[in-house]
């Protein structure tokens, strides 16, 4: 009896097994880490502390939107080498039966920040001449004085310090998504936050990035005190203690429960004016005020997050979704309308065809990114006509098969023409910024939970090393390097205006159910990353394990958004697992190729895939940047 037990099973599980081979792609490639699954949700994101608060909201009851803050929240503790509370995050949600909304986390420029003042802060320091930290002082030491500010004799706004500081957008962006999409308190969700606030194991990235940028953040004594506790680098394992930043947030769920009596909404609100409105932005003005920065309280006492209409395009059926054109995101549905033209299934996955054909599309996107995008409530921008299909057919007809462009060539959307006439090129060229004051990159949080409810969020900005505002605990973000001083630039400085910004998130339904959310780190890579990663689903097949595995590329023919924005004709930069035959031979096309390792990319995406049919959660996490993703 048992033996035919044993033989009903084993074809029984032969059978489930040729209907899965029928029906479904079967892939035989090895990845480093597997998919992991669930139907009660996934949360993917940038460290397991991180995403282990998501979890635990998730575990209690709470929605993707819930998880997703809780989520931002601890890694603005425990991220800090990219991404801080101070810092900014753009976010996409979508709930059942609700359209897809942004939250427009990103903070404004100072009221003091005008072209003129960066302009004139050059002149007084003489062309070539190169300035330091506008509040170092004379006590800094010795050390620092080779660290300059390149950008200043350029008029360029500084990589960091006080001077590149926007408004602090992430508290607010959390509240909001919270009071119009989520379900729990902000107590609740910013628990595990204040908990890493009061200490963890700090791992091997964030111990080297406080031994490298040392001779700058010490130059601001609240810095020094947080990150060198004891004037010591801290060792890997040890419990690093944020302690100010523990009594700020606390400070903030007090304002939450002493009016909570009064509702939800109310408490939300009365916890972000305790923020933006109270005493915790009057310390944060003032001691910007004080030490060299244009930020003030008065700043953060006039900002709002908002909720925002995405932007979308839909490619073979399915639709994407990306934030306003106030960040890069519109560049990647100009690329898909671009790329929808062209066989890339036949092509092949990273074929010589296939990378030119797609780098191509790429700098045409970028051209119109660094030519139109800005602010939308300081410029006009032709959004239909730069998404619209008919200007995608003409764009495609500048792609030379065989050859790779070295111009940036601009579109003119206004009047329906491939070309813009007479374009330039916007770039500044000034000497290379110091490896230790460049950007520090960003993290990325993606949820769907049970009922297919979809978050995706890119967190950035105030990373080491980085200006700490006083007894707050607050680190300062750097986003105002993103916007320019030239006066023909859409994207130039103005009070209250929001750099363009490179971040990204993104989300994607087909046929109008939920299918998939995905960001990633990578600055002006971001796109690039998430393309290709959104390819490797729907054209090749991959599941999201193997789609973030891929072997990638990026062009950097585009104006820089940092540090000194260099515009690199033709730069292609590709990782060494392509193949070298297929490297040669984009050489021969004209790309200018630079092999980086074999994982090299700076980009380092999550992809979470929610199966309609089944309810089943498929989620995929880059090694290469150490992410991590968590399947219930």
């Amino acid at each position: 009896m048992k033996t035919r037990r044993t033989l009903v099973s084993f074809v029984s599980a032969a059978i489930v097994l040729a209907v899965l081979v029928t029906n479904m792609q079967i892939s035989n490639a090895d990845t480093f880490r597997p998919v992991v699954r669930g139907r009660r949700g996934v949360v993917a994101g940038g460290q397991p502390l991180s995403v282990e608060a998501g979890m635990r909201i998730l575990q209690h009851g709470g929605n993707a939107v819930d998880a997703g803050v809780a989520t931002i929240l601890a890694a603005s503790v425990i991220e800090f080498s990219h991404f801080s509370f101070g810092g900014e995050v753009p976010i996409l949600i979508k709930l059942k039966s609700r359209g897809v909304a942004v939250i427009e986390g990103m903070g404004t420029a100072p009221a003091k920040a005008t072209r003129e003042f960066f302009v004139n802060r050059a002149k007084e320091r003489g062309a070539g001449t190169a300035a330091t930290a506008p509040d170092s002082g004379a006590t800094q030491r010795a050390e620092t004085e080779s660290t300059t500010y390149p950008e200043a004799k350029s008029g360029l706004i500084p990589s960091t310090g006080p001077l590149a500081a926007t408004v602090p957008a992430v508290l607010d962006a959390c509240v909001t998504a919270l009071d119009k999409f989520g379900t729990k308190s902000l107590a609740e969700v910013m628990q595990p936050a204040i908990e890493l606030a009061d200490g963890f194991p700090i791992d091997e990235l964030r111990v080297n990035y406080i031994t490298t940028r040392a001779p700058i953040f010490s130059q601001w004594p609240d810095a020094k005190r947080i990150f060198l506790p004891n004037g010591q680098v801290p060792k890997v394992g040890d419990v690093f203690v944020q302690s100010d930043l523990a009594r700020t947030l606390r400070a903030i769920v007090a304002a939450e429960k002493q009016n909570a009596r009064r509702g939800r909404h109310a408490g939300l609100m009365a916890a972000r004016d305790y923020f933006y409105r109270g005493p915790v932005g009057k310390r944060i003005g003032d001691y910007m005020q004080t030490h060299g920065g244009l930020l003030a309280a008065a700043d953060l006492a006039g900002w709002r997050a908002t909720v925002g209409a995405p932007t979308k395009t839909n490619y073979h059926g399915y639709e994407i979704y990306k934030t306003g054109f106030w960040a890069q995101g519109p560049m990647m549905l100009e690329t898909l309308n671009l790329l929808e033209g062209y066989d890339l299934k036949k092509m092949g996955q990273n074929s010589p065809e296939y990378i030119h054909t797609v780098t191509e599309a790429l700098k045409l996107s970028f051209a119109d990114r660094d030519r139109f995008y800005a602010d939308p409530n300081f410029v006009k921008i032709p959004t239909e006509q730069l998404l619209s299909k008919d200007y995608a057919s003409m764009r495609r007809r500048l792609i030379d098969r065989q050859r790779a462009s070295l111009d940036q060539r601009p579109g003119d959307p206004a009047n329906m023409k491939p070309l813009l006439a007479a374009a330039t090129t916007i770039s500044y060229n000034a000497e290379p910024v110091p490896e230790i004051l460049k950007a520090n990159d960003t993290t990325c949080v993606n949820i769907v939970d049970k009922d297919g409810n979809m978050f995706s969020a890119t967190p950035s900005g105030a990373w080491l090393p980085a200006v700490v505002a006083g007894d707050t605990g607050v680190l300062i973000g750097q986003r105002l390097q993103s916007a320019l001083t030239d006066p023909n630039s859409p994207n130039v400085v103005a009070p209250g205006k929001r750099p363009r910004i490179t971040l990204t998130p993104t989300l994607v339904l087909k046929d109008g159910q939920p299918f998939m959310v995905l960001s990633t780190p990578g600055g002006d890579n971001q796109d690039q990353a998430l393309l290709q990663v959104m390819l490797n689903i729907i054209e090749f097949g991959m599941n999201p394990q193997e789609a973030v595995e891929a072997p990638r590329f990026d062009t950097q023919h585009y104006v820089s958004s940092f540090d000194n924005h260099e515009f690199l004709p033709g730069a292609l930069n590709v990782e060494s697992r392509i193949p070298a035959d297929v490297i040669s031979q984009l050489t021969a096309r004209g790309h200018k190729i630079k092999i980086q390792t074999a994982w090299g990319t700076g980009s380092s995406p999550t992809v979470i895939i929610y199966d309609a049919r089944s309810g089943v959660i498929s989620g995929g996490a880059d090694p290469r940047r150490g992410r991590y993703a968590l399947a219930w």
